[in-house]
């Protein structure tokens, strides 16, 4: 039941200027994702720390980020989208001075909690917003701003991290959100409008299984390397972190099914079949986003000699496309049919990526190298757009926040899923390609691949051509991802011709 009597239309509602405020601070938080992972030598260095220590800045952040997501989504259907984003980002940005200021690194892995904790109360309600504020048939283009946000965001990244780094110091990689962050609420606050709340029950047990479930399944995934897989403390193992954490989440599931009072997560949901298809087609995506960029960034450096800043230029087609194309394409989810289009933008990912695995090779020209980044690109605004248009289109307003966290936790778990597979799988490719090397090749790699980490230089010249084949081959598990996201979203319906046009009411939300 609403909490709030609902009046006329919307004259002081403007879509568009609300969207781009909400990209903003969805940009920040994305960008946040992949920024530190330029800057960790420099953050190991000035704080006297370890390597290891210092990794955990970074998965502190994705933690934080990933696990809350479910819970965040639903705080927005009961408070209003509006406030949640607001007070997500104040806690943001605060955290974001205070990991710019930390003295040690434990203070920083504390910071970037809290910056994590942030992001996950901001990016349900980005999307929750938008699903409300749009009616379905001119939401694409909005939703296709949205998605190339998202897939941007990360290919940004190290570029400003390199940037920052090289100017100022990796402090300012965290200074540089606190006038964004700014700037974010104060156009949040003029444009983002304030919209009609629910009257929920919280779910608390439901909140304990989901929480506890995302913790051990993701910290498992994502640390699981670290371990070797093997024991993390006493008794627990990696794998029995991983299994427990999975049960937790199908008990999770039986509960929402079986209580008598709100569910946290509201089965019906994945009554929707696009819902259900967009959602499986995103974990696909997350999953070949994230593990795309590893073995890139290792060829560029180590096989090339490219500084980490020259190696994330290479990606500029790409980023340059997404955004170029995102309007256009936006405009076409309106006017057609888009189901098609994604499973068109997600073929042409796996194409780019198999280019990639054709043309990673020590003789490669690196302007050849830009080609499938541009193809990419154009692949990028083909998919984000019209994956979240399709699969939000149905979703009634009062479960606008629900289904975003759903969609974005499906998003970060295949991210997780991803960055820990392809880590595994690039360590056997070398190990096949480099073992048996006359004159240790695998040694040199593997000590080469520690400087690289470390912002060191280029691979003996006997290793290159091994290694690179390391990586072409590595780039066929985000080829085999995506393409099994294109075969599931081959199951999108079309949309229903009946749509809600003025899907907007003027709200209590303070």
């Amino acid at each position: 039941m609403s909490t709030e009597t609902p009046a006329s239309p919307k004259p002081e509602i403007r879509p568009w200027p609300a969207l781009w405020s909400l990209v903003l601070g969805f940009f920040m938080i994305l960008v946040d994702t992949t920024i530190v992972s330029v800057a960790n030598p420099s953050i190991m260095e000035g704080l006297g720390t370890t390597m290891v220590a210092t990794l955990w800045a970074t998965s502190a952040y994705l933690l934080a980020y990933a696990v809350p997501l479910l819970i965040t989504g639903r705080l927005g259907d009961r408070f209003g989208p509006r406030r949640i984003y607001l007070f997500g980002l104040t806690v943001f940005t605060l955290s974001s001075l205070a990991c710019g200021m930390a003295g040690t690194i434990e203070a920083l892995i504390i910071a970037r909690v809290f910056q994590g904790l942030g992001a996950a109360l901001m990016t349900p309600q980005t999307m929750a917003v938008i699903t409300r504020i749009f009616s379905p048939r001119n939401r694409g283009s909005a939703m296709a701003v949205w998605g190339i946000t998202a897939g941007v965001a990360t290919l940004v990244g190290p570029i400003l991290g390199g940037v920052l780094l090289d100017g100022f110091g990796w402090e300012w990689i965290f200074f540089i959100n606190v006038p964004v962050g700014i700037i974010g609420f104060v156009l949040a606050m003029r444009f983002v409008p304030k919209l009609e709340t629910h009257a929920h029950h919280f779910d608390w047990i439901g909140v304990l299984l989901s929480a506890a479930g995302m913790f051990m399944l993701v910290f498992g995934i994502q640390e699981g390397e670290s371990y070797e897989w093997g024991v993390i403390w006493g008794p627990i193992s990696v794998w029995s972190l991983i299994i427990v954490g999975a049960l937790v989440l199908v008990l999770f599931v039986i509960w929402q099914r079986v209580q008598r009072g709100e569910p946290l997560l509201p089965l019906e949901i994945f009554k929707d079949r696009n819902f259900s298809v967009g959602t499986g087609t995103i974990v696909t995506v997350g999953l070949a986003v994230t593990s795309m960029g590893l073995p890139l960034m290792f060829y560029y450096q180590l096989v090339r000699g490219l500084t980490p800043t020259q190696s994330a230029l290479m990606l500029v087609p790409m980023a340059l496309l997404s955004a170029g194309l995102a309007r256009p394409v936006g405009l076409l989810i309106d006017r057609t049919d888009p189901r098609r289009i994604a499973t068109f933008g997600l073929a042409l990912v796996a194409a780019g990526m198999l280019l990639y695995f054709f043309l990673l090779r020590p003789e490669t020209p690196l302007w050849l190298l830009l080609v499938p980044s541009a193809v990419l690109g154009v692949a990028n605004a083909c998919m984000w757009g019209p994956l979240a248009s399709i699969t939000t289109f149905s979703l009634a307003p009062q479960l606008a926040g629900a289904g975003s966290g759903v969609y974005n936790t499906s998003r970060q778990v295949g991210a997780v899923l991803g960055s820990a597979a392809i880590a595994a799988l690039m360590q056997s490719r070398i190990a096949a390609e480099l073992g048996g090397a006359s004159g240790g090749g695998a040694g040199a790699a593997g000590a080469a691949g520690g400087e690289a980490g470390m912002g060191g230089g280029q691979l003996p010249e006997a290793a290159r051509e091994g290694f690179a084949a390391a990586m072409a081959q590595s780039m066929l598990l985000p080829v085999a991802a995506i393409l099994i996201g294109a075969i599931v979203s081959l199951w999108f319906a079309r949309r229903p011709q009946k749509t809600n046009t003025n899907p907007i009411k003027v709200p209590a939300e303070a």
